[in-house]
This record gives C-alpha cells, sequence and structure tokens, in this order.
C-alpha cells in the first residue's frame, strides 16, 4: 500500500478491497473470535499467557487469509490503526449480516 489514508471513511473502502476473497475474511473472522474467547480466558484466570495466545489468534488468523489466500501484504503493516479499527468494523458487519463471510 503506497497511499496514506488519513480517515477512517477514506481507507475502509480500501480495506475491504483487501479483503474481497470470502476465504479470508473467515480467516479474519475466526481468528477474532478465537482472539475474544481468548481474552476472556486471560480475564477469567488471570493469566497473561491467554493474552499473548489472543495476540497469536487474531494476528494468525490474519495473516493466514493474507499469505494464502489474498496474496496480499496485510493492511496493518502500513497502517495498524486504522487497520485495527477496521478488522473490528468488518468483523461487526460480517457478525450482523451486513458484510458476508
Amino acid at each position: 500500500m503506497k497511499a496514506r489514508y488519513s480517515s477512517f471513511g477514506a481507507f475502509y473502502p480500501y480495506y475491504l478491497s483487501q479483503h474481497a476473497d470470502r476465504r479470508c475474511r473467515r480467516a479474519h473472522f475466526i481468528g477474532t473470535s478465537a482472539a475474544i474467547l481468548a481474552l476472556l480466558a486471560a480475564l477469567i484466570s488471570g493469566s497473561g499467557l491467554w493474552v499473548v495466545a489472543a495476540l497469536v489468534l487474531g494476528y494468525g488468523g490474519a495473516w493466514v487469509g493474507h499469505f494464502y489466500y489474498e496474496k496480499n501484504r496485510p493492511a496493518t503493516f502500513d497502517q495498524p490503526w486504522l487497520s485495527f479499527k477496521a478488522d473490528w468494523v468488518m468483523y461487526w458487519q460480517m457478525l450482523t449480516g451486513k458484510l458476508s463471510w
């Protein structure tokens, strides 16, 4: 990604274009869901290892989707904060049926 985005509204359409393959979106959804469960486990158990697991699961799912299915570079490498927000918006849209997964 060469362009720098100054607003989320400008970035999100690009972000979605990088997730055109629904298998990539599924990998994101599964990874994010697993990360949420790991964070819940961290809260319940008090173990910090679950926080590490959440990071590995969340980013791992996304990176599998990009490197294996989309064959592109994750936007988080260039725009980490906008990508983090976009991932949660995409997750919510998939969860609510506004975006297919």
